[in-house]
């Protein structure tokens, strides 16, 4: 059966809301997994390296259960920080765990943000747009209600990954599908955005044995710098845009 766009956004943010029924949190960011530890934290890492969100405003859009907003909160002491999703139950959760600090959390589609133009400095999207059957649109109102954009997504040159979201039950449940950086940056160009920042980071994968965990720890700076290596084989790809 072939899903249409809005067809697959529920069934993803179905699925979402599921996770966060049964485990309290989303799989990536509540196991105690070494490499899942290591994977989020260059994730984080490689945001604050590419952009400095000291004293800005910061929309969080798809900010599931609240994990890296919290941590972009914590680290990078911005002007103010909303989170934005449409899984419902990700978003109660992250605003239970808010406690005293100053930010809010929204339910609500990326595509169809409630903030006038120009609200934020910056909008961070994290994992959000190989989610979505409409990532076009997304990345067009995000830049509607910021002039700035930090995009983290799946390599879609990592053959390793492909496999993954082929044959990997929890990847065709969460119908991921990651996109060709040359893609993501035509959609950019396409809106009259320039793209300042370009980057491919990470090595870990999200769930695998300690012990690669740590040799890949240990030879991911030198992939990372390394063109055809880094292309191929690293878990990420970030982009920074403007509007002109």
């Amino acid at each position: 059966m072939t899903l249409t766009m809005q067809n697959m956004d529920k069934s993803s943010i179905a699925a979402f809301n599921k996770d966060v029924l049964s485990n309290k949190g989303y799989l990536y960011t509540t196991n105690d997994r070494l490499s899942s530890k290591i994977a989020n934290r260059r994730l984080t890492d490689v945001v604050l390296e590419c952009v400095d969100l000291k004293n800005r405003r910061v929309l969080d859009i798809g900010c599931g259960d609240g994990t890296y907003t919290f941590e972009l909160l914590d680290r990078a002491a911005p002007l103010s920080m909303t989170g934005v999703d449409a899984a419902a139950e990700a978003v109660a959760l992250a605003t239970n765990k808010r406690g005293g600090r100053n930010l809010d959390f929204i339910t609500c589609g990326a595509d169809k943000l409630p903030f006038a133009p120009d609200s934020f400095d910056i909008a961070h999207m994290r994992g959000l747009l190989h989610h979505l059957g409409n990532p076009i649109e997304v990345l067009r109102e995000a830049l509607r209600v910021a002039p700035e954009i930090i995009i983290v997504e799946p390599n879609g040159y990592n053959p390793v990954l492909k496999l993954i979201e082929r044959f990997s039950s929890y990847h065709v449940a969460h119908l991921e599908k990651s996109y060709a950086p040359s893609t993501l940056h035509g959609w950019i160009k396409s809106m009259g955005a320039g793209i300042s920042v370009r980057r491919y980071a990470g090595l870990v994968p999200f769930f695998c044995p300690e012990v690669l965990a740590k040799t890949l720890k240990l030879i991911e700076p030198l992939v990372e710098i390394t063109p055809l290596a880094r292309s191929l084989a690293c878990a990420v790809h970030v982009i920074v845009a403007k509007r002109n």
